[in-house]
């Protein structure tokens, strides 16, 4: 039996779900991309990390994050030659941003900016929030 997987740290989810070519309408069996392979593009591509020191920050080790940038990389070279639509999808993944929830519209919301206090319920408005503290 395989050992469980440990849950990959990312900074914040994608702000959309995906990405659809243009021109295209088919969109039978879409590439799915989960929140690791993202974070691991992110990381690598966007924010010019080596792959240490990008495994050091999503807390996994160097092969298993070279593992999961390989296949994030295969699977956007197939959607970009095939012209399938890129989806993202959930993983073993926890967000290192604070999370809230609001004890007047019980809705739960995150707050990435935190050089900025939180004062109100972004959803209705109400100044009844508190910090969801990981357990």
């Amino acid at each position: 039996m395989p050992r469980p997987k440990r849950r990959r740290r990312m900074n914040n989810p994608p702000h959309f779900k995906g990405y659809r070519p243009i021109g295209l309408t088919d969109e039978h069996q879409p590439i799915l991309l989960n929140y690791e392979e993202y974070e691991a593009i992110r990381l690598s591509d966007y924010e010019l990390l080596g792959h240490v020191q990008a495994s050091s920050f999503m807390n996994v080790s160097r092969p298993t994050y070279t593992r999961i940038y390989e296949s994030a990389r295969r699977k956007i070279a197939q959607a970009f030659v095939l012209g399938k639509t890129i989806v993202f999808e959930g993983g073993k993944v926890y967000f290192d941003s604070e999370w809230y929830m609001c004890n007047c519209c019980n809705c739960f919301f995150n707050h990435p900016q935190k050089e900025q206090e939180l004062d109100e319920c972004p959803l209705c408005g109400s100044e009844r929030v508190e910090q969801i503290k990981d357990k």
